[in-house]
Formats: C-alpha cells, sequence, structure tokens
C-alpha cells in the first residue's frame, strides 16, 4: 500500500499527464515576449508544484521535527510566510502571463466571459473576507504547525465556513478561474483547473493527515 505522500505523488503525476494531452495545437497558440504559450504553461504549472513541495516539506518537518525552529529560532513562521506569499502571488502572477500569450483562444464572447467571471469572483471575496475576519490570516498560513497554543481552537464556522469546512479551497482557487476568463484563454483555462485539482491533493494527502495530528484532542 502507498504511503499518503506516494498517493499524492502518483496524482500529481496523473494532473501532469493530462495537462499534457489536453494542450496540444491550436490551444497553445501565442506568445509573450519571444516565450511560446507552450513554455508559459509548464511555468504556470511549476509554480504551484514548487508550491506545495515547499509547504508540504516546511510543515511536516516543523509539525513532525520541529526543524524549521530548530534551523531558523523565531524568524521560523516568518521565513515561511514569506516564501508562501511570494509563490501564492506567483501562481496568480504567472496565469496572467499566460493569459496574456495565449489571448483569445477560448471561442466565447467577452461580454459572457466577464459575466462568468464576475460570478466566480463573488464567493472568492467573500471567502477572504471569511478568512480575515473568522479564520485569520495566520492559520490560513497554517501557524498551527508552527505555535501549539494554536492547536486548542475550535474550528471556523462562520462566513463561507458555515457552507463548507475548506471554504478556501473549494471558493478561494476560483480567482483563477475568474483569470482565465479575463483573457479567453483556453491555456489558462487548463492551468486553472490544474491549480484546484491539485490543491486538493495537497489537502487529502498533507494538509488533513496533518489536521487529524494538530487536532486529535478536539
Amino acid at each position: 500500500m502507498f504511503e499518503k505522500q506516494g498517493w499524492h505523488l502518483l496524482f500529481l503525476t496523473l494532473l501532469l499527464v493530462a495537462v499534457a494531452i489536453l494542450t496540444r495545437g491550436d490551444m497553445l497558440s501565442g506568445q509573450l515576449w519571444g516565450i511560446s504559450t507552450k513554455i508559459w504553461l509548464w511555468i504556470a504549472i511549476t509554480v504551484p508544484v514548487i508550491h506545495q513541495v515547499i509547504v508540504w516539506f516546511f510543515w511536516r518537518a516543523e509539525l513532525h521535527h520541529g526543524l524549521i525552529t530548530h534551523w531558523f529560532g523565531n524568524n521560523d513562521f516568518t521565513i515561511f510566510r514569506w516564501l508562501f506569499t511570494i509563490l501564492f502571488v506567483a501562481r496568480a502572477v504567472t496565469l496572467i502571463l499566460l493569459g496574456t500569450s495565449n489571448y483569445g483562444t477560448l471561442s466565447l464572447s467577452l461580454v459572457l466571459a466577464y459575466v462568468l467571471a464576475g460570478v466566480l469572483f463573488i464567493p472568492f471575496v467573500y471567502t477572504m473576507y471569511s478568512v480575515v475576519r473568522y479564520f485569520g490570516i495566520n492559520r490560513a498560513y497554517g501557524i498551527d504547525h508552527f505555535d501549539p497554543s494554536y492547536r486548542d481552537r475550535p474550528f471556523v464556522k462562520q462566513g463561507m465556513f458555515k457552507y463548507t469546512d475548506n471554504a478556501m479551497y473549494t471558493f478561494g482557487f476560483l480567482i483563477l478561474w475568474s483569470i482565465a476568463l479575463v483573457y479567453l484563454s483556453q491555456a489558462a483555462l487548463i492551468v486553472a483547473a490544474f491549480n484546484h485539482l491539485y490543491i486538493w491533493v495537497h489537502f487529502y494527502f498533507t494538509e488533513l493527515p496533518d489536521i487529524r495530528r494538530i487536532y486529535a484532542r478536539n
């Protein structure tokens, strides 16, 4: 039987194969700054993979062995937060660059695309509000892996969290779909789908086991 990270690697491989199969021919038309859409696509795919591998490493290294605190002392969570933020922003930036390179390849009217993007943007905004208002930014970063005082706190059931325990992954990633629609980009839609599916791989094979360990007493 595979260990959790074996399953993570398997599903990541399947997602990468699916991207390679789906992104061919005219879907990859266009270029930006002399760089082809194909290259931008794989850059936009690589960023979330690096992001989630780094999160996995920092969370597990700290939760199970206290290594991040051992290495960086009181700066442990600050360093992690900066790395997380840079890579999280890079997801959106590389998707925008991909959309620019691949602009107009989606057979959808501009008005309809903007309407759909707006519809998806609304739950994203409310989710971000709910994170700030009820959940807490540091908790969203995973401070419970670093600070034991957070481990006795109850699960949040307010705002968007009334509808799902994991509002951040369910609705927060809709912003990437909105970006892809604004740019009318088929390639960007594929990358948005990859991001959204891959974050659930992260949840089931990294975050959920951590939650069960951290909140075992709750």
